[in-house]
């Protein structure tokens, strides 16, 4: 099964609704950049890599009816539209690295051009992020390989599959290239409360796929590594700070404590885009708080908590570098002492 969750076709801005999914798989278009910070922050579209490429073009999205006639005015907009964009969710990194990209290539075409050029310039900037990031999953996934042994068990949380990127995923990326190579993998998927992107949507994505998956909850993690079931824990992440601490779906840090005293290997798969080397460490990287509604309401027919219950919904938790075994970028593998690995793999 190949998914691509984000198209430009037609001068139309495509994306799967993953709120939807498993139930519904519906295409929406996104028209204006209302329609496109609504996806964002709604979860419509999710998975660091992927809301990179929804900025990317939904800031191209957001210009292309723009009616400035000058570079002034129509760079003003341009800044008036990123600001906008990067307030739908705080803590991904590749929201604010997608447009920023996007403003250096606005600024690049400023001279002598005309308002359609530079227009046509960041429709091509938008297709390029969009196919750097499918050629980086399938690096990132040769890498993982490399990491894993044909019949292992593989516990993964959350959705770092193909539906959070380009193509291929992240952490998941060497699940489908494994499965091409005949790996036999037998992969367990936690839940992920409260958002269930683990259950809607990752083990959506391997079942279809074909690849032998068991959907678990989330405090079901301890019970299959004891069994002796886990033989390495695959994840995504949203920012890596320069020291390695890596802030991921909520419950990733807690999945990474597990394995480290079950002694299991812990792989974070970060695309460089996610790698922040602006953000010293994890204490500093903000992280999204959503509605309490999400935990008790959301997916029931009645709430299934008091009325008037406080709550604490921490979107991301961070994990440790010290609890990281490896991160897995598509240019290569970094190992501890992170602060000097990962500055290495960017500045090479």
């Amino acid at each position: 099964m190949d998914i691509m969750p984000i198209k430009y076709e037609n001068e139309k801005l495509l994306i799967i609704d993953q709120t939807l999914l498993p139930c519904e798989e519906k295409w929406l278009t996104l028209d204006t950049k209302g329609d496109v910070w609504e996806a964002i922050h709604w979860l419509r579209v999710r998975g660091a890599p992927a809301i990179g490429i929804a900025a990317a073009y939904g800031i191209y999205v957001s210009m292309r009816e723009s009616k400035a006639d000058d570079f002034a005015a129509f760079s003003e907009e341009f800044r008036e539209n990123k600001e906008y964009l990067n307030s739908a969710r705080p803590t991904a990194v590749n929201l604010l690295w997608a447009l920023e990209r996007m403003e250096k290539c606005l600024l690049a075409h400023k001279e002598g051009e005309s308002v359609a050029e530079w227009k046509a310039a960041l429709l091509a900037e938008a297709r390029a992020v969009h196919k750097e990031d499918e050629d980086g999953c399938r690096m990132l996934g040769e890498y993982g390989l490399s990491l894993l042994r044909p019949g292992m068990g593989i516990l993964t949380h959350c959705n770092a599959g193909a539906l959070a990127t380009a193509r291929y995923g992240t952490a998941l990326a060497p699940l489908y290239i494994g499965q091409e190579k005949n790996y036999g993998f037998k992969v367990f998927a936690d839940e992920t409360r409260p958002l269930l992107q683990g259950a809607r949507l990752t083990a959506w994505e391997l079942f279809h796929a074909g690849i032998d998956v068991t959907l678990i909850c989330d405090n079901m993690a301890a019970t299959v590594m004891k069994k002796g079931w886990i033989d390495a824990v695959v994840v995504g992440c949203d920012r890596m700070a320069a020291n390695g601490d890596g802030a991921n779906k909520i419950g990733t840090s807690g999945l990474a404590i597990l394995a480290k005293e079950y002694g299991i290997p812990f792989y974070m798969f970060v695309p460089t885009s996610t790698i922040d080397l602006a953000t010293a460490s994890g204490e500093d990287i903000p992280i999204e708080e959503r509605k309490g509604e999400e935990i008790y309401r959301l997916w029931y027919e009645k709430d299934m908590a008091p009325a008037g219950i406080k709550t604490f919904n921490p979107a991301f938790d961070v994990t440790p570098a010290k609890y990281i075994t490896a991160v897995v970028t598509e240019k290569g593998i970094a190992y501890p002492p992170y602060e000097e690995s990962l500055r290495k793999i960017i500045v090479d």
